[in-house]
């Protein structure tokens, strides 16, 4: 059955979807660092709501937990795949692994550091609050 507009095979997108939904849940069972990201991504987004952030800082907060979770699949993809070749490249790839969980630790301090700067206000308002009552 085909799409008119594009002319999408819609079997073979479920297909996809599945497969895609397939590997997100094997790096939820098996990666442990994935599951935290997750974890935190959902705290974080319901502080949000509890801290009442403007759209666009909820947006700004929603693209840095999506670039946090994302770079952890491609981190567990790289490391499932070099697990493979190990045995022709082995120096090379813990320094694969290395840098991409290099890669992931950067760029969850940044979004760490850009969180903080977002709620910060928040926290002063809400604590200043606390203090004076």
């Amino acid at each position: 059955m085909y799409v008119a507009l594009g002319l999408m095979n819609i079997n073979r997108f479920y297909v996809s979807i599945m497969h895609a939904v397939r590997g997100i849940t094997y790096v939820f069972r098996h990666e442990q660092n994935f599951r935290i990201q997750i974890y935190v991504s959902l705290a974080v987004y319901a502080l949000t709501w509890v801290f009442s952030l403007k759209d666009s800082e909820r947006v700004v907060i929603m693209l840095l937990m999506i670039l946090i979770i994302v770079l952890e699949l491609v981190n567990s993809a790289i490391e499932k795949f070099t697990d493979i070749v190990k045995p022709r490249l082995h120096d090379h790839v813990a320094i694969v692994k290395d840098i991409m969980a290099g890669t992931v630790l950067l760029s969850s301090i940044g979004a760490t550091i850009l969180g903080l700067h977002i709620f910060f206000p928040y926290m002063i308002e809400l604590f200043g609050y606390l203090v004076v009552q």
